[in-house]
């Protein structure tokens, strides 16, 4: 469904909570006006957050330096935009487990029902970010019929020469025999340096920690585990859905090769492979972050064909 022109108006925001059995999720959603049953409904968008941020790296405010809640973009374009906490992130419920890439996927399906309920609707658009892309694709994979059109930003498909992926294995037997891994501010600051200093604001970042490190200094190992030592996650020959699969051009969790292999085998003829210039791992919160609004949105607002 594309998204029509968002009218006038201020951006709403609401909180919601689901349950995967019985690991409380928090949920949150921002969308131009207050929702009512009596208007057509806005095409939902759902963001699924990385291994090492909690959703708020979806809606950071950095003043002076622009925008950056991608949330707030697409709700001016005229999706009802939607996020959640994973089990062990952010405001959701702490567990024993590591949260890994199929607890992830479980997470989206237990966040269904709410979509469901507030929207009306059936089937809605998911982009997923590094750990979050592994996430949403493998949950297209146990849901199809919930899933419209798909966004895989930052992902991997084997991992196969990837620096990122080679420095994090040296900590394999640390992520086999802990589900929680040490995250510190220094950390979250990192993230805009370690593949192309100058690519990310710091002030980006700060901001980020300041949202993320009033959560602790923890974050679980289970997508790391996933990443280092079980790859491939998602199988492309079962993504049904049509699919976008974005780059940044100097990414080191991914080569081009990596994900090219991937796109190969993607078996919708609407699909897109797409390497933005002047980016590093993350398209959302990146100073070129312009380019990956651009591509989302046309991907997202592509009519349907009339030939097939």
């Amino acid at each position: 469904m594309p998204a029509a022109a968002a009218a006038d108006g201020e951006i709403w925001s609401g909180e919601y909570w689901t349950q995967k059995g019985e690991v409380p999720l928090w949920m949150f959603r921002k969308r131009i006006g207050t929702p009512k049953s009596s208007e057509p409904p806005k095409p939902v968008l759902f963001f699924v957050h990385g291994s090492s941020v909690t959703s708020r790296s979806y809606d950071i405010s950095v003043p002076g330096h622009g925008e950056y809640s991608v949330m707030n973009e697409f709700a001016r374009y005229g999706f009802d935009c939607w996020t959640m906490d994973h089990e062990n992130y952010g405001k959701s419920g702490r567990t024993s487990g590591n949260s890994d890439i199929k607890s992830g996927a479980e997470d989206l399906k237990a966040a269904v029902g709410v979509l469901v309920h507030e929207t009306g609707q059936q089937k809605f658009h998911w982009m997923g970010e590094s750990g979050g892309a592994l996430r949403v694709g493998l949950f297209a994979t146990m849901a199809p019929e919930r899933v419209n059109r798909l966004i895989l930003s930052a992902f991997t498909y084997k991992g196969e020469g990837s620096p990122t992926l080679t420095k994090r294995a040296e900590k394999l037997d640390y992520f086999r025999t802990h589900n929680m891994r040490k995250w510190t501010r220094e950390d979250v600051l990192s993230i805009a340096t370690r593949d192309r200093p100058g690519t990310s604001e710091m002030a980006v970042m700060e901001a980020l920690a300041d949202a993320d490190m009033k959560f602790g200094e923890q974050m679980p190992t289970g997508t790391y585990l996933d990443m280092t030592a079980n790859l491939p996650i998602v199988d492309p020959k079962t993504v049904a859905a049509p699919t976008l699969l974005i780059r940044g051009e100097y990414d080191g969790i991914a080569t081009v090769a990596d994900l090219q292999e991937f796109f190969a085998q993607l078996p919708n003829g609407d699909r897109q492979f797409v390497i933005l210039p002047g980016v590093a791992h993350s398209v959302v919160l990146g100073k070129n972050r312009q380019l990956f609004w651009h591509v989302a949105r046309a991907f997202l607002d592509m009519p349907q064909p009339t030939s097939t």
